[in-house]
């Protein structure tokens, strides 16, 4: 068994949390994305500001 330090990290792109391996992740650890199922249907940039259209 390992200690939860010592599981692997990842970094949300759209929530910009770091989130841990988990154990129903452990096929597919190298194609998984996003930190929650709510994270991964909103697929926007933790950035809102980069998203805003230029005001004229």
């Amino acid at each position: 068994m390992r200690r939860k330090g010592a599981l692997p990290t990842k970094t949300c792109p759209v929530c910009s949390r770091p989130f841990t391996w988990r154990r129903k992740w452990a096929r597919v650890w190298d194609d998984v994305i996003c930190c929650s199922e709510r994270c991964r249907r909103t697929k926007r940039p933790a950035d809102p500001a980069a998203t805003r259209w230029p005001r004229t």
